[in-house]
């Protein structure tokens, strides 16, 4: 596993989520361009990235998106911003940002608050393949 590239978004994920879990991998097969790396919340570095941003992980636990030296984005916002490094039909989700932030996030919450009920939940992290190793910090 690498350190942090300074040109490279971070996704903070819930690394026992298989939503999660599933997400990171999709986003993984769809970044062409190698901008991002991966992080589980509940790892050191995932801990670190999170106290040195004083983000209160009480009132976000799923995503977390950070462009290192320019911002860091939560829930529906967090999600949004990754599908802007796809292609395909992805640029039309930006659809969604003509939506307030607040409404936005109230679907995301909903998710959020049922992911292991509806999707499961794992007993540890997920652990990276040795070729997907270089896109997890640790």
């Amino acid at each position: 596993m690498e350190t942090v590239q300074s040109e490279s978004k971070i996704i903070l994920f819930d690394g026992v989520c298989n939503l999660c879990n599933g997400a990171v991998t999709y986003i993984i097969k769809r970044d062409k361009q190698n901008s991002f790396q991966f992080a589980a919340i509940q790892s050191d570095i995932g801990q670190k990235l999170i106290a040195e941003r004083n983000i209160d992980t009480s009132k976000v636990d799923s995503i977390i998106l950070i462009d290192p030296g320019k911002a860091y984005y939560l829930k529906s916002t967090a999600a949004l911003e990754i599908t802007k490094a796809f292609g395909g039909a992805w640029p039309l989700a930006q659809v969604f940002s003509i939506f307030p932030e607040s409404f936005r996030d109230l679907v995301y919450d909903l998710v959020a608050k049922n992911r292991y009920k509806w999707f499961g939940k794992q007993d540890s992290c997920m652990i990276p393949t040795p070729e997907l190793s270089a896109k997890f910090l640790g």
